[in-house]
């Protein structure tokens, strides 16, 4: 039986580590191409000293059981825009696409362990995320790989409109907002 799961903002290190292994395990080089078109897979790699420094400016989400994170959404103030090199792209779109008045926080990732995928997590993260960021933050802002159907059908499911489609680093980029 799955206890119940809670929704909070990560505090503390273990909580970090664990997002880092849920990534480590949806990278494209581990995940089958099966795997890839059925239930997605995640780009970006971090490193626990970013993940650590972007969480102390805005705490990542966390969908959390029994003291296990089968969850996460990452934290991405625009602060960070020149932190991670396959990121630099994306910012620099919204540099050109957004006015100056414009307040958003970028989702960094979000990723389901694959035990808990399909019992609404996903969209408990954003609501959560929209909720702890509001009004502070106008919307919520990610890029998700072109070839990421499942993603794509996710986060336009829960209400993300595309805000500009770009290529870059050979991908192709869906650039979305949500709120």
């Amino acid at each position: 039986m799955v206890g119940m799961i809670d929704y909070k903002r990560a505090s503390q290190k273990n909580e970090l580590e664990q997002i880092l292994q849920l990534q480590r395990d949806n990278l494209p080089t581990v995940v089958s191409e099966e795997i890839k078109k059925k239930e997605g897979f995640v780009t970006v790699h971090h490193d626990f000293n970013i993940l650590h420094k972007m969480n102390e400016v805005c705490p990542h989400i966390i969908a959390v059981t029994n003291e296990k994170v089968v969850g996460y959404a990452l934290c991405m103030h625009p602060d960070f825009g020149d932190e991670i090199e396959v990121l630099k792209p994306m910012f620099a779109q919204l540099k050109q696409i957004l006015g100056p008045e414009e307040t958003y926080i970028t989702m960094g990732q979000i990723c389901i362990d694959k035990a808990y995928r399909r019992q609404g997590i996903f969209r408990k993260l954003y609501n959560y995320m929209l909720q702890e960021l509001k009004p502070e933050f106008g919307c919520i802002i990610t890029e998700v790989d072109a070839k990421n159907m499942r993603s794509l059908e996710a986060h336009y499911a829960v209400g993300f409109e595309l805000l500009s489609r770009y290529a870059s680093g050979g991908q192709d980029w869906e650039l979305i907002r949500l709120g």
